[in-house]
């Protein structure tokens, strides 16, 4: 695909992966609208194959290869989720998946490339390392790249979240999705402009991989140097295609706090009893701020993963609880 995707790139991938993915539940939570001062509808990609949102956009790239070019299989980099929906999608295909993970990727994700059948190679924890050590595996094996986010397929796949989201909530009055790369915001704000276009896109982000904030309102991309946080699945920087897809369809993105991202979290596994990521988290942190934006609006939030290194859970680190 070259062209900008529109919304029937969208329904055709939401007809591609359909026989695969979850059409994942729409959960509420009174006493977190009550802390939020919203009616907040959270859209459950935890619940999702390979526990994240990632595998919608991984499988309709896949599935919309060409058997020659599927041949030699597919490679990518990725900090996990990516990776682990692209070894399933592969898998799902027959195909093979090769997938160049940093060194300091979450136990838990380098698990789950690996129980899916992906082949792991690992590489320094830098966007150039993962570059040069995909290169490196495509020009050995022929394999297909699929980027994690800056791909038109993946933004199509990745758009179906809010196309289902959409149609279980009609009317909502706002949309929030995690921004990294931009894969998930930029194909949810496609779906969401032609489905509901009074409601208003914006992003949540954290504080410190700040990269699309800046970017955002500077119209041009900042990438980000060496990001710190919890939200590990939130470190890339926006992509050239997912970027003007923001600036088109998005209002704002705004950043939280790993304070809040952490108590975000917390709350949702406490109140809600389901498992979410920190990445996840960050929307339900940002409308923990309270302000006055999301006062009394009904608010759709995409919980974009639930997949969680168990020994390695922010308050145990912070608290030392057992």
């Amino acid at each position: 695909m070259t062209n900008e995707p529109t919304i029937r790139e969208v329904r055709e991938a939401a007809e591609r992966i359909k026989p695969f993915v979850h059409c994942t539940p729409v959960l509420t939570c009174t006493s977190l609208n009550r802390m939020c001062e919203a009616d907040i509808f959270f859209k459950c990609e935890n619940f999702q194959k390979a526990g994240a949102f990632k595998i919608r956009g991984a499988t309709n790239a896949v599935f919309a290869l060409r058997n020659e070019d599927a041949l030699h299989g597919v490679a990518t980099h990725s900090s996990g989720n990516h990776g682990a929906a692209l070894a399933l999608a592969a898998r799902w295909r027959g195909i093979k998946a090769y997938v160049v993970m940093p060194k300091n990727a979450r136990q838990v994700k380098q698990d789950a490339v690996a129980e899916y059948g992906g082949e792991i190679i690992f590489c320094k924890p830098t966007l150039a390392a993962r570059e040069e050590g995909l290169a490196e595996v495509v020009d050995r094996t022929g394999a297909v790249f699929i980027h994690p986010y800056d791909d038109y397929r993946v933004i199509s796949g990745q758009g179906t979240t809010a196309l289902e989201l959409c149609k279980e909530v009609p009317e909502l009055d706002i949309v929030m999705t995690p921004v990294g790369g931009g894969g998930l915001l930029s194909g949810a704000a496609i779906a969401v402009s032609a489905l509901s276009p009074k409601t208003q896109v914006i992003a949540a982000e954290p504080e410190r991989a700040d990269d699309a904030y800046r970017s955002f309102h500077a119209g041009r991309i900042i990438p980000s140097a060496n990001p710190d946080t919890i939200a590990d699945g939130l470190r890339t920087s926006l992509g050239d295609l997912t970027f003007p897809l923001i600036k088109k369809f998005a209002r704002d993105i705004i950043t939280v706090t790993e304070e809040d991202i952490v108590k975000a979290m917390r709350l949702i596994w406490e109140r809600m009893k389901i498992i979410v990521e920190p990445s996840a988290a960050v929307t339900l942190g940002a409308l923990l701020t309270k302000s006055p934006q999301f006062s009394g609006k009904c608010i759709g939030i995409i919980l974009s993963g639930g997949n969680v290194d168990l020994a390695q859970l922010p308050w145990i680190e912070k608290t030392g609880e057992q």
